[in-house]
């Protein structure tokens, strides 16, 4: 059986994570590489990078963190923001990243998936759509949950795994830090939809929560947070014992 894997995500403005409550109101953390490592030694299964800002700001992601936490950590890495172009993926691969996530890049330019899959493979390509519920429709938000793109979220996904991303992280704007749970209406609608990895994202707050989610969406292959590791609530062996507790499969180490 395939086992469910718990991804802390690192979200990264101006040199140092940070957290916020439905991407608004951001407070710093810590370094990205002290983190990033801690993680990696605390059995987490893989890291999640986001530069938050630099779409917003127009500019190339962080190279010199990205390399010294590539260093440090012996998990898969996956990074995104300010991915716009082949180039951006090159460089992210060449620093250290394994995975390279895409959101306003694929926005602005659909056929990048495409591209990027033709030449790294679909398993490099990774769909971070930011979703939102707007007048009773699910719509993708870009630039960091900033900007309304009108772009209706499903079908929209389904066209990017289409063209070729192979794995959606489904972050829901609605849940996101509130710590009330998974949008497991949107995940369900979501792994029902495409046939590649999935990962949860946005409002964990207890270990609960993850065992809801896996039990209610197992279609769900990964469940990513944030503040709930950051601050200490949840230790991530502590969460997959209590996930194989609850007959959950989980990487044990």
């Amino acid at each position: 059986m395939i086992t469910k894997r718990i991804i802390p995500c690192l979200d990264v403005k101006n040199g140092r994570v940070v957290k916020g409550v439905n991407f608004e109101n951001l407070g710093d953390v810590a370094s990205p590489v002290d983190l990033a490592k801690f993680y990696s030694d605390a059995g987490a299964d893989e890291l999640v990078f986001y530069d938050i800002t630099a779409s917003a700001e127009g500019r190339g992601i962080f190279t010199d963190i990205l390399k010294e936490a590539a260093k440090s950590v012996f998990i898969p890495l996956t990074v995104g923001g300010g991915i716009n172009t082949i180039d951006d993926f090159e460089r992210v691969l060449s620093c250290g990243a394994d995975k390279v996530s895409i959101n306003s890049g694929a926005i602005r330019d659909p056929h990048l998936s495409y591209d990027a899959a033709r030449r790294y493979g679909s398993q490099c390509v990774v769909l971070s759509a930011d979703v939102k519920r707007v007048d009773g429709e699910f719509r993708i938000f870009a630039r960091g949950g900033r900007d309304d793109t009108g772009i209706e979220a499903l079908s929209w996904i389904k066209s990017q795994v289409e063209n070729g991303a192979g794995e959606v992280v489904v972050n829901s704007i609605d849940t996101d830090g509130v710590r009330g749970g998974f949008d497991l209406e949107l995940l369900s609608l979501v792994t029902d939809l495409v046939d590649v990895p999935v990962i949860a994202s946005g409002g964990a707050g207890s270990a609960e929560d993850f065992v809801a989610l896996f039990e209610t969406v197992p279609k769900t292959s990964a469940g990513l947070a944030a503040s709930i590791f950051h601050f200490g609530q949840v230790k991530i062996r502590d969460l997959k014992q209590t996930l194989q507790k609850a007959n959950i499969p989980v990487r044990i180490v």
